[in-house]
């Protein structure tokens, strides 16, 4: 995974901020316009615009115009990278135990 560590870091960067994971939890139930992202959060309008600069420069969100409306989107697989990175990092003594897990959940005892 070398060839995507720069790409890891901008996501880590983004999600380190909690105005912006909370954006991401609010992104993950539907798209949203702008003001609507910005009500809950006690800042100015431009402050919140370059958090979402940050997530988009991540490529965590897409967003798009129409007339004065811009409406913000989670980018599909905008988080693959932080979920390979950290299935990658799971202890011998995890995997052993998920694939116990598989093996115990295809046991079908037999009837007596």
């Amino acid at each position: 995974m070398p060839n995507h560590r720069d790409e890891l870091d901008g996501v880590l960067r983004a999600l380190a901020d909690p105005t912006r994971r909370a954006l991401v939890e609010r992104l993950a139930q539907s798209p949203a316009v702008v003001s609507e992202l910005a009500a809950p959060f006690p800042m100015a309008l431009p402050s919140l615009l370059q958090h979402l600069r940050v997530l988009e420069d991540a490529g965590l969100v897409t967003s798009e115009k129409h007339g004065r409306v811009r409406t913000v989107s989670l980018r599909p697989g905008g988080l693959d990278v932080l979920h390979l990175w950290l299935a990658q990092q799971r202890t011998p003594a995890e995997l052993a135990a998920d694939r116990l897990g598989t093996h115990l959940a295809r046991y079908v005892p037999e009837e007596r």
